[in-house]
């Protein structure tokens, strides 16, 4: 039987969700060159697989942190399936801005949480960990207490393990970049020819294929 890290794996590159391009690199908005693109917005368009991620986020959460109180998704791609999750366990919902809106009430926590409140925080991806761990001290300087983080997807970079014991954060995620590799294996969408690449630009994404 596949482990679930699989089973989204493959979803996830059914719906072109995932998608891997080792000889012609995407270009991320950073500047870094990649061999990978993922767009978790796209499963939000094919209900089956869209139902199995809310789903399983909510057993990921009620099984792993069962004290929380609230979900928090991080704008704009957890903002979906944490309301979608959030309705699912009835708890109160709100969502993270990257930055303050600059007009009306200049709010970056969009929604009603109470000081105190145990919540856990939704996303889509893990890259870094960078903007994600924005949303966390947004939600801990209002007052809230972060319990944990759950995530469709990560890319296993080792600085993102790092910033997330740095910052005392519980992250739990439903797939992750070597299950992804291995799925695309199996199914023939890379060859082992691909691996190498593959494998090389995890282990420094910054300076893969820099000129």
């Amino acid at each position: 039987m596949k482990t679930l890290q699989k089973q989204i794996a493959e979803k996830l590159l059914e719906v072109k969700a995932v998608r891997l391009q080792p000889n012609n690199p995407f270009t991320w908005a950073s500047g870094w060159k990649s061999p990978i693109y993922c767009d978790n917005r796209k499963t939000l368009s094919y209900p089956a697989v869209r139902t199995y991620i809310k789903l399983q986020l909510a057993r990921v959460i009620s099984e792993t942190f069962p004290e929380v109180e609230a979900i928090a998704g991080v704008a704009t791609g957890a903002i979906a399936q944490g309301a979608l999750v959030s309705d699912l366990l009835g708890l109160p919902f709100a969502y993270i801005r990257a930055t303050p809106k600059d007009h009306g009430l200049e709010n970056l926590i969009e929604g009603e949480l109470r000081p105190g409140a145990k919540v856990v925080v939704v996303e889509d991806l893990i890259s870094t960990g960078g903007s994600s761990l924005k949303a966390v001290e947004a939600l801990r300087r209002f007052g809230c207490e972060v319990v944990g983080m759950v995530a469709i997807y990560t890319h296993q970079f080792p600085q993102a393990t790092v910033a997330f014991e740095d910052a005392n954060v519980r992250l739990v995620t439903l797939s992750n970049y070597d299950a992804v590799i291995e799925e695309a294996l199996r199914t023939n969408y890379v060859s082992e020819e691909d691996l190498e690449a593959l494998r090389e630009w995890r282990k420094s994404p910054d300076t893969w294929r820099q000129e």
